[in-house]
């Protein structure tokens, strides 16, 4: 028996790096996953991906513009594909376009909210009802690391993020004693297999970590199979850093130095 076997989940943006590694995850654990993104060729290859292996997956097309519209648009595609109810959702999709605080306008912080921080509020909204109304369920957040270590680029996006662990942790509250248990993952620097460092800095910032280089997007999965399954059934309002120690542990450059 697998872990997740006999439940449905529903992961947004999961037509590539991160958000495919954890539809691919939970598929293998026995879970009927909705993959759900814009780019219709990248969701079908994903979904035939996971048919190959003998999982279950079907794909829905969801433009997550922050409306409320959108997101019950989805969560009712999405129950339709997988029988009428929605187990496990992970709230993956976000944007990460370039910003500034000195030059961000209206268009960049609205929208930005709107995907990042607006449509998986509604998408959550839409889906625990049902899930209040089953006795339990599963809602995975995913944030980031740069919430809580300070970078002097990209404010904005980590303040998205923010909002998002913070959400975690009020919705654990008000709905855990529902049923429904609600997590994050706060992943690290992390590089899928076929990516392209578009900079040095990218590997750069996991220089003197434990890690020492970029997680893969499979390490993300693995945390949200475990988020997502019994084995997590004690763990509510947590944040699990995946991030190869970057913001748990003292960086430095030159650990030989260190007493010298």
């Amino acid at each position: 028996m697998t872990r997740l076997s006999g439940r449905t989940a529903l992961v947004t943006g999961s037509t590539s790096n991160i958000g495919r590694a954890i539809a691919t995850a939970l598929a293998r654990e026995g879970a009927h996953v909705v993959v759900s993104g814009r780019d219709d060729g990248r969701g079908e290859a994903v979904v035939a991906a996971i048919r190959a292996e003998g999982g279950r997956a079907d794909y829905v097309r969801a433009e997550l513009d922050g409306g409320s519209a959108a997101s019950r648009a989805l969560a009712s595609a999405a129950r339709d594909r997988l029988g009428g109810r929605i187990d496990i959702l992970v709230n993956n999709a976000g944007i990460y376009p370039p910003s500034a605080t000195l030059t961000d306008d209206d268009e960049i912080v609205d929208r930005l909210y709107a995907v990042n921080v607006k449509a998986p509020y509604f998408l959550t909204q839409a889906v625990l009802p049902d899930m209040i109304e089953a006795g339990g369920g599963v809602i995975i957040n995913l944030g980031s690391w740069v919430t809580r270590l300070g970078l002097p680029v990209g404010a904005l996006y980590a303040s998205t993020k923010g909002a998002l662990e913070t959400l975690t942790r009020s919705w654990s509250a008000e709905f855990g004693p529902k049923g429904v248990r609600v997590n994050a993952i706060s992943p690290g620097v992390i590089l899928a297999a076929d990516s392209t460092v578009a900079h040095p800095s990218v590997e750069t910032l996991m220089h003197g970590t434990p890690a020492g280089s970029a997680g893969a997007p499979e390490a993300i999965a693995a945390a949200a199979v475990y988020l997502a399954s019994d084995d997590a059934a004690f763990v509510h309002g947590s944040v699990l850093d995946v991030d190869g120690g970057r913001t748990g542990v003292a960086v430095i450059a030159d650990a030989t130095a260190v007493g010298s």
